[in-house]
């Protein structure tokens, strides 16, 4: 009995995650690539774009990461922004969509962290009779007029922890 207020105590005593904290998305680490090559991170297709990242050697910068469309026909349902202008944080409505870890091939404990943030859609229109999102050619000129639905975002944040072995 003893132990288990004692075990109930710490499980309450324990301090919770943020609200909005824990990634939507929940991934292993990824494979670690060797120095040098070009791994892609992830595809965002609603973005037509993918990230890709590549271990550098160099001490002062480890890591590089770049966002790169991922064809000139697609035609994007979303927009990709940069972090360090767009500032995502939680209290901001933003989502952390996803958290990948990357470790770097030869020294597990250094690893580049990837936070992909994700900025949700406007209101959307609504619905007609039958539960289906429908523009009607009457009322396209009019909503054109009028205030447009915000596209969704994302954006990327990339920072490298731990302890280089070189």
């Amino acid at each position: 009995m003893r132990l288990a207020l004692v075990l109930l105590s710490a499980v309450f005593a324990a301090p919770a995650p943020a609200a909005g904290a824990e990634p939507e998305i929940v991934r292993e680490a990824a494979q670690p690539p060797t120095i040098g090559a070009v791994h892609t991170l992830r595809q965002i297709p609603e973005a037509c774009a993918r990230i890709e990242g590549v271990f550098t050697g160099d001490p002062g910068a480890p890591y590089r990461h770049a966002v790169v469309r991922t064809s000139e026909r697609c035609q994007s349902r979303a927009r990709f922004v940069d972090a360090a202008k767009a500032m995502p944080s939680v209290a901001g409505g933003w989502v952390l969509n996803d958290l990948l870890r990357v470790p770097r091939a030869g020294c597990p404990s250094q690893q580049a962290v990837v936070k992909i943030w994700r900025r949700p859609a406007g209101e959307a229109p609504e619905r007609d009779g039958q539960g289906r999102l429908r523009v009607y050619v009457d009322e396209s000129a009019q909503t054109a007029a009028g205030p447009r639905m915000a596209p969704a975002m994302y954006a990327a944040e990339v920072a490298v922890e731990g302890k280089a072995c070189d």
